[in-house]
């Protein structure tokens, strides 16, 4: 595809100020192309911990549930195969949410902790779906469980595990992978797990209430501006919701996906890209490209969740044996933040901050053993001194 090289990583993490700064911002630091290898302003990963975490000097690693084991200080068993997690504010405390990608009983599970981070309790928020994948948190404070298969289904939970559990079919049949919503433009974004799936958003009738609306899909031929197009069948359909219309765009294997202000990033894992669709402009750019890194190894392999810190600047783990977790700047270097030693059959999942910033969680899915029941997952915390 033709590459707009002023245009990489034009808000990859728009650190600081409004949109349009932030945009200025990223033109100045990326007008010599995309981003790059180079030091971490952490400094590199050291030597791993009793966790085998391997992380830059200052921050600490623990680990706040392993799968088929009880969650400390509850009796609740932490579920296999954790996957796509967020963060909500409780109280003085916040909630973390992960998915569970296992067939036929997959659902979520939660953890709630207080304000100095001892978790308080654990719980089920959905059960009886199959393969929950990723997902997205909503402005309203519920989170999109994404099932992963052909006629996989969105369903909206309550993380504090109060309201029961709605599926949200208006969102489309597909095999769904990742949700972000955008709160300026009141859609939700979501991405397909293909080899040739789609980019979609979802415009509900009433922002808020994602019982009915419109599914939309990206049309375009690469980078630059684009437009969107309704599917005409979403729900039920003999033709999958990427066929059924004409100039789609194709994504090789959609997988995170994350709205910042003003832009929604999401990763291609069959590529190794990480996009930018400028909600404003309705222009889409490349973040990360390994192909086109001009210097030394490309540092990222398999991208999978994206998150972003309040600064903006992104974290993007990565699918398969390669088991680090990466962060791009908003000075246009792509670096390793944090790698997992002993897990070489498993991947990095749920990647999410805690409301205040000062601590990262996420998941390996299958652990040490690399079981593919996920029977043996870890979810870590990592706290530390966090660009906020």
């Amino acid at each position: 595809m033709p590459l707009d090289r002023r245009t990489f990583l034009r808000a990859a993490a728009v650190a600081g100020g409004t949109t349009a700064f932030s945009g200025a911002l990223w033109q100045r630091a990326f007008a010599s192309g995309p981003a790059q290898p180079g030091p971490s302003p952490y400094g590199p990963p050291l030597a791993a911990d009793a966790n085998g975490v391997q992380l830059p000097q200052g921050f600490t690693s623990r680990v706040v549930a392993r799968s088929l084991q009880r969650v400390e200080g509850t009796r609740y068993t932490w579920h296999p195969a954790p996957d796509g997690g967020a963060c909500f504010r409780d109280g003085d405390g916040w909630i973390y949410v992960s998915n569970s990608e296992v067939p036929a009983v997959g659902g979520v599970s939660a953890m709630r902790f207080d304000a100095a981070g001892k978790v308080t309790s654990a719980y089920r928020i959905l059960n009886g779906t199959s393969l929950n994948c990723s997902g997205g948190a909503t402005p309203w404070g519920t989170w999109l469980s994404c099932e992963e298969h052909d006629l996989g289904l969105v369903h909206e939970t309550d993380p504090r595990g109060q309201k029961g559990a709605v599926s949200r079919p208006a969102l489309g049949r597909f095999k769904h992978e990742a949700a972000a919503s955008d709160p300026e433009r009141k859609v939700v974004y979501l991405t397909e797990d293909q080899s040739d799936g789609c980019f979609y958003r979802f415009r509900p009738q009433t922002w808020g209430d994602l019982s009915s609306g419109t599914l939309e899909v990206l049309v375009g031929s690469g980078t630059g501006p684009v437009q969107w197009a309704k599917v005409p069948n979403p729900q039920v359909w003999l033709t999958p919701t990427r066929d059924q219309v004409d100039g789609a765009m194709r994504f090789h294997g959609g997988e995170g996906c994350y709205y910042t202000r003003g832009v929604c990033y999401f990763t291609t894992k069959g590529d190794n890209r990480v996009w930018a669709y400028d909600a404003a402009a309705a222009r889409l750019d490349i973040t990360y490209d390994d192909d086109l890194v001009t210097s030394g190894e490309a540092p990222l392999h398999g991208v999978d969740a994206v998150t972003a810190a309040a600064t903006g600047d992104l974290y993007v783990a990565e699918d398969g044996d390669n088991m680090e977790i990466n962060l791009i700047t908003a000075q246009g270097i792509v670096t390793p933040f944090l790698r997992v030693l002993g897990h070489d059959e498993s991947e990095i999942t749920g990647t999410a901050f805690s409301p205040d910033g000062s601590r990262l969680y996420f998941s390996s899915q299958r652990g040490k053993s690399g079981f593919i029941a996920g029977t043996d997952g870890y979810t870590f915390e990592v706290t530390g001194p966090f660009r906020r």
